[in-house]
């Protein structure tokens, strides 16, 4: 068809906007039932709140959402690379000049200005890998490019991993797998490398959990195998212990699997209407980590202080989003633009599944911000430019 058959298909998606401002207002409430208190003690002038960074940072990045929708997609695209590869730099000056926070270096600290490269590394990923697999269905059978698919995931992957950042490292993979099977990749491909991962992770699993000390080939933190110890339900005891020894084990033990513990407490305990706003005790009295709370457990504050009702309607919200990226996909009339919707509803939806797991004890514990709702101004910025992305996609897709 020629150019002048093409046309816009509309103004952007409502639902979706909706959806994603009622979670960032229910993300505001309830970083400021969970962080006001303390902040107050602290002594820091309101500006200096929580709740308020975090409305400050909705507001740029609600800004920066509904800006991307004036270009279109395929012309950002045409930057995806350089994109990319600036992120990379990003992420290998983190090891540099990068700032230590409870023992990872994660962030760039730019005086006023605090943030994460692999945050952004995340949609940069995604720009740049839509645009490699928009390539013909033909090319995508080719093993070499099918190599190049995975390293651009990997790179990422791997420079995350070592800040460390497995929360963050791990979103990468899952989203990069979809998105070649929508491109087209050849599924025997696919499931040579799935099979192929998932016999290298349990023998990593079996070297971290049961290896000696001094035969482990797999170095992780700590507290990261302290973690995946108490996730797998491994007794911290070791064989032939004195009482002593066995007694501090457990004490560790115990230490270890709080934080998960009482998130599920919080859970439990705002039964179906919840506890009411800012009356949650988990939180307020320190059972939950203070530096946590409003971070990767936020969905337990919300649940204990709102109950079922309210967790329903933060997962609804989400669904909500969800399959909004899935029909916009659908509605995608090439295969740019179908890939960077499929890419982005994969990420958000790994973000999510990934953090609510972990606060029900269905995934281990790992530092992975569930969108909109946590605290921290880069994650809620890249949240809100994936669903300023989707809204371009929607804005101008193509009708042929």
């Amino acid at each position: 068809m020629r150019d002048s058959a093409i046309k816009r298909g509309g103004g952007t998606d409502p639902l979706l906007w909706a959806a994603a401002f009622g979670l960032m207002l229910i993300g505001a409430a309830f970083i400021f039932s969970a962080t006001a208190d303390a902040d107050g003690a602290a002594g820091l002038s309101w500006w200096r709140y929580h709740a308020v960074a975090h409305a400050l940072a909705f507001g740029v990045g609600s800004a920066v959402a509904a800006a991307l929708c004036i270009v279109d997609y395929g012309r950002l695209a045409r930057w995806s690379l350089v994109a990319y590869w600036i992120s990379i730099l990003l992420l290998v000056a983190v090891f540099v000049i990068g700032v230590s926070r409870n023992g990872a270096k994660r962030w760039i600290d730019l005086g006023p200005l605090q943030f994460q490269p692999s945050e952004f590394a995340k949609i940069a990923f995604l720009f740049a890998l839509a645009n490699f697999l928009s390539r013909p269905a033909d090319e995508l059978r080719l093993p070499g490019n099918f190599i190049k698919a995975l390293a651009m995931a990997i790179l990422p992957f791997g420079l995350i991993l070592k800040e460390p950042d497995l929360g963050s490292s791990l979103v990468f993979m899952p989203t990069a797998l979809v998105m070649m099977l929508v491109a087209g990749v050849p599924k025997p491909m696919l499931g040579r490398f799935v099979g192929g991962a998932g016999i290298l992770a349990a023998l990593i699993l079996v070297d971290v959990l049961f290896a000696k000390d001094g035969w482990k080939f797999i170095k992780l933190e700590e507290y990261q195998r302290r973690r995946l110890l108490v996730y797998f339900g491994v007794d911290f005891v070791p064989k032939g212990s004195t009482p002593e020894q066995a007694r501090q084990a457990r004490l560790l033990q115990r230490d270890t699997a709080m934080n998960v513990d009482q998130a599920m407490i919080s859970i439990g305990s705002g039964g179906i209407t919840g506890r009411g706003w800012r009356q949650g005790t988990q939180h307020s009295l320190g059972f939950l980590p203070r530096l946590g709370a409003h971070n990767d457990f936020i969905f337990s504050v919300i649940a204990e202080e709102t109950g079922l009702l309210g967790s329903l309607t933060v997962l609804g919200l989400y669904g909500i989003v969800f399959f909004t990226g899935i029909r916009i996909a659908g509605e995608s009339r090439d295969r740019l633009g179908r890939l960077l919707a499929v890419g982005v509803t994969a990420l958000l939806f790994t973000h999510v599944f990934v953090n609510i797991g972990m606060n029900l004890r269905l995934m281990p514990v790992t530092g992975i911000p569930l969108p909109l709702l946590s605290a921290g101004g880069t994650s809620v910025l890249c949240s809100l430019v994936a669903i300023g992305i989707l809204q371009n996609i929607h804005l101008h897709r193509r009708h042929y």
